[in-house]
């Protein structure tokens, strides 16, 4: 296939672009302060763990830590509340345990990638070919900390909500697979730059990784822009982006495999839950012939059970154990861990959270996503929420259809903020258009007023 990108010379750095702080991730081998202790954060090296593994891990960060078990929305485990000597002890028992654990540049596929039947290709060969490349070039130690590329194989398990320096998503144009090429953002975001083979789009991947890096070690891919966007060669026809043909799901929650194995997938209340109960459902999976369990993106589980009565069976535990196991409120809703937990939180996010799901009982199928977030950084979620509350001093900020970052429209001191989410959600809903169209202006003052109306 013909490649249809302009050649990578011509992607520059703005004239223009400010420079900004210097991020970093937590690992094993170099754990975060937070309020609650160091963060440890861990991505298995072959995608999952066994559930006696898992139990492991549970089990270390009980006597290690504080007990609290994150999966966060890129697909990896958090641990919280060690020390250094406690954090060191817990890297033993990994090691100990026999896991793995993914370092470098996080390079994310489906963790269902060479199984899933609805694939338009398998994600697996390209993801490891560009590993190696930035291995060999020496490219790890020149990038920021937080860069990462995702290769979607355009199957069950969206990565569109991952926001990376790279992006490449299996397509089918004129009924040939190519892979989209977009920098700098989510699936929405990102800047288009055409589409290539899987030769031509690994080669040009390690181009754009090798460009970023020679901007300097703040450098992201936002940093690189087509001279001339809207100049920029489209392919030839649309993409279609439709998976393959494939046996149909049995529900949104489990997806049988190319193996005849079931995938059920359960999700934590907003990313958490304690040691105690997450070491339960393992044990459960154990118990019914689960080999592995992988971490997935959006802050979920996914458990390869051998059929569909073990994974009727597993997904009724974790219901009971209080998972995500289907249609939910909570789904619409991410919240970072806040204070106390985030030295930085300025509300107790998961708190106010959980109250404002109940208060919206019954709509998940229907509620825009809301963010809330302990302060201006937004890790819970970088991209763009319909309602986004921020933790401030005096209680919490309201951003309609933005982030963390963008101009509130709406403050309250009200301790009933959970209450004032919920008000606020009821009003972008009424103000919605029934097209789908963006909100008028002054539908921004109405959802303004329904955020401030609990202090009164």
């Amino acid at each position: 296939m013909t490649a249809r990108l302009r050649p990578i010379e011509a992607v520059t750095a703005p004239a223009a672009a400010v420079p900004e702080r210097r991020g970093a991730c937590p690992a094993l081998d170099a754990p975060m302060q937070t309020g609650d202790g160091l963060l440890l954060r861990l991505s298995p090296a072959t995608g999952g763990v066994s559930p006696n593994q898992l139990s492991a891990l549970c089990d270390s960060a009980l006597r290690h830590g504080n007990g609290t078990v994150e999966v966060t929305a890129r697909g990896s485990f958090q641990f919280r509340g060690f020390d250094d000597e406690s954090a060191a002890r817990f890297a033993e028992d990994v090691a100990e345990a026999g896991i793995a654990v993914r370092t470098g540049v996080p390079v994310d596929i489906s963790p269902l990638a060479g199984q899933d039947p609805a694939e338009i290709a398998n994600p697996r060969p390209i993801a490891n070919a560009i590993r190696d490349g930035i291995a060999s070039r020496g490219l790890r130690t020149r990038l920021a900390p937080k860069i990462s590329v995702v290769v979607d194989g355009g199957g069950r398990i969206s990565l569109d909500t991952l926001v990376a320096d790279v992006r490449l998503k299996a397509v089918r144009i004129d009924g040939e697979v190519a892979w989209a090429l977009a920098i700098g953002g989510d699936a929405a975001h990102a800047v288009p730059l055409g589409h290539h083979d899987a030769t031509t789009a690994i080669s040009v991947a390690l181009a754009i990784l090798a460009k970023i890096a020679f901007l300097g070690p703040q450098a992201r891919g936002r940093d690189l822009a087509p001279n001339d966007q809207h100049a920029a060669p489209g392919p030839a026809s649309s993409p279609d982006t439709q998976a393959n043909p494939a046996p149909s799901a049995m529900d949104a929650w489990r997806y049988p495999l190319s193996d005849r194995r079931v995938a059920l997938r359960i999700a934590l209340p907003f990313g958490s839950t304690t040691a105690e109960t997450l070491s339960r459902w393992a044990q459960e999976a154990q118990a019914r012939g689960v080999t592995d369990i992988r971490p997935a993106p959006l802050r979920g589980l996914l458990a390869i059970c051998p059929g569909n009565a073990s994974s009727l069976g597993l997904r009724a535990v974790a219901a009971n154990l209080g998972f995500i196991t289907g249609d939910d409120v909570r789904t619409a809703i991410a919240a970072c861990p806040g204070a106390p937990a985030c030295a930085a939180g300025r509300i107790a996010t998961r708190a106010v959270a959980e109250e404002a799901a109940r208060l919206l009982a019954g709509h998940a199928s229907t509620l825009p996503a809301i963010h809330v977030s302990g302060c201006a950084k937004g890790c819970a979620r970088p991209a763009a929420a319909a309602i986004t509350v921020v933790g401030v001093e005096s209680g919490g900020a309201l951003v309609v259809d933005g982030t963390t970052r963008a101009t509130p429209v709406a403050y309250t001191n009200s301790e009933e903020l959970a209450s004032a989410i919920a008000a606020t959600v009821r009003a972008y809903q009424r103000e919605t258009p029934a097209d789908g169209g963006g909100l008028p202006a002054a539908a921004h003052a109405r959802i303004a007023a329904a955020f401030e109306e609990r202090d009164r």
